[in-house]
């Protein structure tokens, strides 16, 4: 079954990464989500539970709803929902799991998630992100997060740093690499198909500070594609890194649950 961990106390709520999905740095905005909710954490490649270093291929969106699913199945009380708040690339894989599977499921908050293919520049957009992965693979990471930098920011950019690839055991070590090697394409060619019913649980959030930017058009296309909500959350792309408190309670009060000031409980599983 795929990794997770469970904290706090109260109605679930699945929080699934963004990036490779590997919850590095989630710590402050899971505690604070803990005080009112019972947070659990996907790590839909198991990155956080043993499996960084080991072989990854390249990732199919309906996978990692899959195993949010999964995941949902098994910590779910009978008869109950689940909030849903997905980032990034694991934005895309929670319009996923309300597109297929959406049983079990309250609300799903979907926070800047890179669909651009649904975009009506859609096919420029893929292609600039094609060229991302294509100058990661030519020049290492740092080249490549420049070259995602300037398309996120829908500018020239900048001169790329000089760089070499990483080796196969360098790329499995690092989130980031794997995120630009195996994540970062077929996620980005992902269009969203729901229903009116699903539609009418879904919110799409895009950062206050991404406003002019690739990702906050986008968020307010897919609002208009689907009939979601649309509503802006502190912070960029990072925000839930950058302002874990601020994005927490913004996203509970998106939820209905304003702060209660009761002390967070924890446990965890995998």
């Amino acid at each position: 079954m795929s990794d997770h961990d469970v904290c706090g106390d109260g109605p679930v709520l699945l929080v699934v990464p963004g990036g490779a999905g590997h919850p590095m740095g989630l710590g402050p905005l899971t505690r604070r989500l803990a005080e009112r909710f019972t947070v659990v954490t996907y790590d839909p490649l198991g990155l956080a539970h043993g499996r960084l270093g080991r072989p990854v291929a390249d990732q199919r969106v309906e996978e990692w709803s899959d195993g949010a699913r999964d995941v949902l199945e098994a910590v779910l009380p009978d008869g109950e929902s689940a909030y849903v708040l997905g980032t990034s690339s694991g934005g895309i894989a929670a319009l996923d799991l309300l597109a297929r599977h959406p049983r079990r499921l309250r609300h799903v908050v979907a926070h800047e998630p890179p669909c651009v293919a649904a975009l009506p520049d859609g096919a420029r957009q893929r292609a600039a992100f094609r060229e991302v992965y294509d100058t990661y693979r030519a020049a290492g990471p740092a080249a490549a997060a420049e070259r995602l930098a300037a398309t996120l920011e829908e500018r020239t950019p900048d001169a790329v740093p000089d760089g070499q690839p990483l080796t196969r055991a360098e790329e499995l070590s690092q989130p980031m690499a794997l995120f630009l090697a195996h994540v970062l394409v077929p996620f980005t060619s992902y269009v969203p198909h729901l229903t009116a019913p699903a539609a009418a649980r879904l919110t799409l959030a895009a950062g206050d500070g991404s406003r002019g930017r690739l990702l906050h058009r986008t968020a307010r296309a897919l609002a208009e594609r689907t009939g979601g909500a649309l509503a802006e959350f502190p912070g960029g792309h990072l925000g839930a890194l950058e302002h874990p408190e601020a994005f927490a309670d913004r996203l509970a009060r998106a939820l209905g649950h304003p702060a209660t000031g009761r002390p967070a409980s924890a446990r965890t599983s995998s």
